[in-house]
């Protein structure tokens, strides 16, 4: 977003999914190898970053590009808005790729390949950080004391994971909403060939002793896709009684293992291989296939999608344990077991799986000295629910279904192939 000095809004925002800076991705990738961008920002190339986005504006939009004080990510954008400095932290800092993880400052050598000015881009903070107060006229409207303070926040995962108390190496956050995110927490920079090789991004957690890095996948959507497709009706009719129709869902889902075999592919995926124009498979329909099957395979085929990762981590010294379940997908008990027994995984599932506003009242109260620290916060706030342990006998059924479910994706990867051809 460009903003003005006197916190004007200069011109609409950019958005991660806007293609315009596509065409900068083949110059930027012939000035700067994958392996060197990873090295300095902890990312490869793409166009959901706002380096490419820059660039276009730079380009095809000159006037504004030097006309603008500070280009702010949301998170920043609305922090200036109510008052305080042009502030980013690190974890969204990384999400431009001109950042510098290990320096935790802007990249001199990254501007100036691209020829950005330094100048235009807000100073990065650690979270939980004081950057100002809100502005006496906005706090007569808001009805609040001028002295509020204005606090910097993470990136979404980051502060889920701050939510349910990851913030110690080995510690895995499992998020379950409209995207399946599992982040894994550890202390230290990997080999980047080795995290390039798994699709695996290296940025600050909320932290800044501590990185994290996102494994993720459309499996909330996926499960909304069922509910609007197989149960159109029922919804409405449940969303007009107030009922909850994803526990009615769940409910039908068999005890065992589904006969149905899901590859998760209904949009473009998450790591390792990122695929675009993908598709999804649904083997083992039957005519006498319940609807509840098919749900139960859509549900363990993401969870599927996720272990093929996170089994790679411990190779590159990434250990996995206490992996804390959160999100609306975590509020059903049959979901959380069903990925405790896939993964072979002690779930646990906090009190409050709303972790992403939990984490960020934890970092504002870390920020103005109501907790010493965020674990102090979390020691103070996150309670702990339920514990869910793998079933052994589920589990080794799982480990079989499992290998059939890998052979799925080269299969379909030919089908997509032979597709392009004709």
């Amino acid at each position: 977003m460009p903003v003005s000095a006197d916190r004007r809004i200069l011109g609409a925002s950019l958005l991660n999914f806007d293609r315009r800076g596509e065409e900068y991705l083949a110059w930027l990738a012939d000035k700067l190898s994958n392996e060197r961008l990873y090295q300095i920002n902890g990312n490869t190339l793409g166009n959901h970053y706002s380096l490419p986005k820059l660039l276009w504006l730079k380009e095809h939009q000159p006037d504004l590009y030097h006309q603008t004080y500070k280009f702010l990510h949301w998170g920043s954008f609305v922090s200036f808005m109510l008052g305080a400095d042009p502030a980013v932290d690190y974890s969204l800092a990384n999400r431009t790729l001109l950042f510098d993880v290990d320096q935790t400052t802007w990249s001199a050598e990254l501007l100036t390949l691209a020829g950005l000015d330094r100048a235009k881009l807000p100073d990065p903070v650690p979270s939980a950080t004081v950057i100002g107060t809100l502005q006496h006229n906005l706090a007569t409207e808001l009805g609040l004391p001028a002295s509020v303070a204005i606090v910097t926040g993470a990136h979404d995962q980051c502060a889920n994971a701050v939510g349910c108390g990851v913030i110690q190496q080995g510690q895995v956050m499992y998020g379950m909403g409209t995207y399946f995110c599992a982040t894994p927490v550890f202390n230290r920079r990997r080999d980047p060939a080795l995290m390039i090789e798994r699709g695996l991004n290296t940025e600050h957690h909320a932290d800044p002793h501590l990185l994290a890095s996102f494994i993720y996948n459309h499996g909330g959507s996926m499960l909304k896709w069922y509910r609007d497709t197989f149960a159109a009706t029922e919804t409405q009719q449940a969303q007009a009684a107030g009922r909850d129709i994803y526990a009615d869902l769940i409910g039908e889902i068999p005890a065992g293992p589904s006969r149905v075999m899901v590859l998760p592919h209904f949009a473009p995926t998450g790591p390792p291989e990122f695929i675009a124009d993908s598709c999804g498979v649904m083997a083992g329909l039957r005519l006498e296939t319940p609807r509840g099957d098919i749900l139960k395979g859509i549900l363990e085929g993401v969870t599927f999608y996720l272990r093929k990762s996170l089994a790679r981590l411990p190779e590159i010294g990434i250990e996995l344990a206490d992996f804390r379940a959160v999100g609306g997908g975590s509020k059903a008990d049959a979901w959380v077991q069903i990925s405790a027994d896939i993964l072979g995984q002690t779930f646990i599932r906090p009190r409050v799986t709303e972790a992403g506003a939990l984490g960020a009242a934890i970092m504002a109260g870390t920020g103005i000295g109501v907790y010493a620290s965020l674990a102090e916060g979390c020691a103070a706030t996150v309670k702990l629910e339920r514990v869910f342990e793998p079933d052994p006998l589920q589990q080794r059924r799982y480990n079989e279904l499992f290998a059939q479910y890998q052979r799925l994706w080269p299969l379909m990867a030919d089908y997509l192939r032979d597709l392009a051809g004709d």
